[in-house]
């Protein structure tokens, strides 16, 4: 169901503010633009739904941010670069864990993204703010019912090889994540591109796969690429900047297939050393960037098996100059030292003790329960991260989302899961094992721990199954319970269309409910912020009611740097943009 789409007149605006929001033609971007404003003027909306929601819809970042301060006097631009006269050059040297980088459109984690992002970028790019603006996409325009998007391309940007990025690299980036050999999460974001095909499966069985539909992606000039959706979806700018959606040469796969062995891309820095586990180095291109230059002439990421402690003591003896997270219990160690900036902001990033509902004893929803109601969220975040958090209501969507709509948490009652757990044939308790690997720092075992001795009072015995970070992130999808470290997304759909939509790459649960899916269909749809969010409800009281996870908290963000470094913003999917950034070395 799409909202009605109306042009009602702007609540005690002028003319002409209305016209801040208009295209040099004369048009909006949207149909929707109209409405979306006096939502905004008349209250409904509060800022940020606003901002985001006009950028995703084709307004520029001037042109919203403008519009808003007419309305509420807040800024009228964007955040702009830092303001000081910044100093040029230099090297900056972050410590933090340096991954396997062959194939982006297969990246499981940020940190792979934080390294390859200096020499291939994204067509999109979304701010510290949470706002989605246009990067290598010069801007775009949805139809009014969200199924058809048309991007235009910057058209002086080229490839580090010479030669020019055209609609060519897109399409063929679209068809390498749409391939079901890739194993790309984007398949999940992009799915209204694909359609489902019967293949020869083992034996004489066959199996059905998503595949790019023939037509969804249309190159319509050198410069144009327009995608024809099978069902709406407003997320299509955000998706595009999730850090596996780099775009790669259109012959990628031609010149190997391995971003390592050839880093060809339109970025500003170009790979001079890379060792997995224990540094890589990117330097300047040389002949000049199609964008604004960064300031830093080299970027260095160390390393070296270093626990995350140890960066953070390589950080205090002036070794590196920033690490890529502290842990909530190391706080207390740069809280107040001299020439140590600490960093902190609330995210979307969480921790989910996620279960295989495909798998025994977990095929049972008693047994699901009774976890859940064995479990003391708010204990978990007050000992488990210090407090240094909101608690979460295992649903994976949170405050910080727009969409998001508030549930009761799930009331801990040891007595209600001894019951489940007996009358699914569990009258003397249950012993159970949860991998943890610390892949974002020691806090997750500390929760584990906590966990196994809510659980102990419901007649769960808990052990624990402790990996190295490696060994963690080489199975995360596969362990039938284990505790996995999700990132920040703008959008809560995003992370319900990657971790809890049917058959999706990032399942790691196995969860298939098609009423979910259909739900977050709905949703995705949903043009107005409060239409989404009574939507969102439901999907959220599904997803809750399944028990597919404990999900205790949100998490905030710690970064600490040296002093010296300036302009540094922290981004809450923990994306390293560090244009902006420049060494004080006064």
């Amino acid at each position: 169901m799409l909202p009605r789409i109306e042009r009602r007149p702007f609540l005690g605006l002028q003319r002409r503010d209305a016209a801040l929001l208009k295209r040099p033609d004369g048009r909006y971007p949207h149909a929707y633009v109209p409405e979306l404003a006096d939502n905004f003027a008349s209250g409904r909306v509060d800022r940020r739904g606003f901002l985001r929601t006009a950028c995703l819809l084709g307004v520029s970042a001037g042109a919203a941010y403008a519009f808003a301060g007419v309305v509420d006097g807040g800024a009228m631009a964007p955040p702009a670069r830092a303001q000081a006269a910044p100093q040029q050059g230099g090297e900056l040297r972050f410590a933090m864990e340096v991954m396997e980088i062959t194939d982006p459109a297969a990246f499981e984690w940020p940190q792979q993204a934080n390294v390859t992002r200096w020499i291939v970028e994204y067509l999109t790019r979304t701010g510290p703010d949470n706002v989605t603006l246009p990067y290598l996409a010069a801007g775009w325009e949805a139809s009014d019912d969200l199924r058809t998007w048309t991007f235009t391309l910057q058209r002086e940007v080229r490839w580090s090889n010479g030669d020019h990025f055209t609609a060519d690299d897109v399409v063929a980036n679209f068809q390498r994540w749409l391939d079901p050999q890739r194993g790309s999460s984007n398949r999940s974001l992009f799915d209204g591109l694909g359609e489902q095909v019967s293949v020869a499966g083992p034996g004489d069985l066959s199996q059905t796969q998503m595949r790019l539909r023939n037509g969804a992606v249309e190159k319509v000039d050198a410069h144009t690429v327009r995608l024809h959706l099978s069902r709406p979806d407003l997320s299509i700018p955000e998706n595009l900047y999730n850090y596996p959606a780099a775009i790669l040469h259109r012959d990628f796969d031609a010149m190997g297939g391995d971003l390592r062995a050839n880093p060809i891309g339109t970025g500003p820095y170009r790979l001079a050393g890379f060792q997995p586990g224990e540094e890589a180095l990117l330097i300047r291109r040389p002949g000049g960037y199609w964008g604004e230059p960064p300031h830093l002439d080299a970027i260095r990421y160390i390393d070296r098996g270093l626990s995350r402690r140890q960066m953070l003591g390589a950080l205090l003896d002036d070794e590196v100059d920033g690490v890529q997270e502290v842990d909530v219990g190391d706080l207390k160690a740069v809280e107040g030292v001299s020439g140590i900036d600490l960093h902190a902001v609330p995210t979307a990033r969480t921790g989910v003790c996620r279960m295989r509902v495909d798998r025994p004893p977990f095929d049972d929803l008693r047994v699901r329960q009774a976890v859940q109601r064995a479990a003391d969220n708010r204990e978990l975040l007050t000992h488990g991260y210090d407090r240094r958090g909101m608690l979460a209501e295992n649903h994976h969507v949170g405050p910080m989302h727009p969409e998001y709509a508030a549930l009761p948490p799930v009331p801990r009652d040891p007595g209600r899961a001894r019951a489940l757990l007996s009358a699914a044939g569990y009258p003397d308790g249950l012993q159970l094992t949860i991998a943890v690997g610390n892949v974002q720092g020691p806090w997750e075992q500390r929760v584990a721990q906590l966990l196994q001795q809510q659980l102990a009072q419901a007649g769960i015995d808990l052990r624990l199954q402790v990996m190295t970070p490696g060994e963690y992130a080489r199975q995360w999808k596969d362990v039938t319970f284990g505790i996995t470290s999700w990132t920040h997304r703008p959008l809560g759909v995003m992370a319900l269309n990657l971790g809890y939509r049917s058959g999706q790459a990032w399942n790691e649960t196995g969860y298939a409910n098609p009423e979910f899916d259909a739900k977050l269909d709905t949703a995705n749809s949903l043009l107005d912020p409060n239409e989404r969010r009574e939507v969102m409800a439901e999907v959220e009281r599904i997803l809750q009611d399944d028990a597919v996870m404990v999900q205790p908290f949100w998490r905030n963000q710690y970064v600490a740097t040296r002093s010296r470094v300036r302009g540094y913003q922290t981004h809450p999917t923990q994306y390293h943009q560090f244009q902006d950034v420049w060494l004080d070395d006064a």
